[in-house]
């Protein structure tokens, strides 16, 4: 099969980015990327994609869809509704973990992330290291940041973590993300990232 073969395959299959998956219309405004950044938190840690995308649902359903609702709801809140979307094994460290950077994110960029961006200007290790002043908000969280947010924030692109270019050399495709990128050409990289990050931990 050829890599461009492959690569349609691969995006029929897996052609969704996990912000679309957790229900988050991502645009440059600030409750999206705020949404971004708790989803990148849950998908971090050692838990299934697909508990921390239930997660993810459910604090939206609770209404813990900004900083300032983060930050003003209990403890308990926060715990209950991570425990209704099935993330029990790191609920009450991820509770408390989730208020302190919304409180952090309200102190220091006025709830905005956009700030961040600006005051990043372009850097994306001055991104990366920006995000990572978020408490649960490690390397792997920060990747999962860059994947998806570079539909929105394209100076970051073309941005395929070492999870996503395992992805790529599993199928055979190119490892590199120029080549990558050419391979796809008018594709949403963030597309392509999660497709290639679901093809990595595809078993099938």
């Amino acid at each position: 099969m050829s890599a461009r073969k492959t690569l349609d395959a691969l995006l029929e299959r897996h052609g969704t980015t996990y912000a679309a998956e957790a229900g988050i219309r991502l645009r440059d405004t600030p409750q999206p990327l705020y949404q971004l950044l708790v989803l990148s938190h849950l998908l971090s840690a050692r838990i299934r994609a697909q508990v921390a995308v239930a997660a993810a649902r459910a604090l939206h359903s609770h209404r813990l869809r900004t900083p300032r609702r983060m930050a003003d709801a209990s403890w308990q809140e926060r715990v209950d509704a991570l425990g209704e979307g099935g993330y029990r094994r790191y609920d009450e460290r991820t509770a408390t973990q989730l208020g302190d950077g919304a409180l952090l994110l309200l102190d220091t960029y006025g709830g905005d992330l956009r700030r961040l961006r600006e005051e990043a200007d372009g850097d994306v290790d001055k991104l990366r290291t920006g995000l990572r002043r978020f408490p649960g908000i490690g390397p792997a969280g920060a990747d999962i940041f860059l994947r998806e947010v570079q539909t929105v924030w394209p100076e970051t692109g073309p941005y395929f973590d070492a999870k996503a270019l395992q992805g790529a050399e599993k199928l055979g495709l190119p490892t590199t993300p120029d080549r990558l990128s050419r391979l796809a050409k008018d594709l949403d990289p963030a597309v392509l990232a999660a497709a290639l990050v679901r093809g990595a931990l595809d078993k099938g």
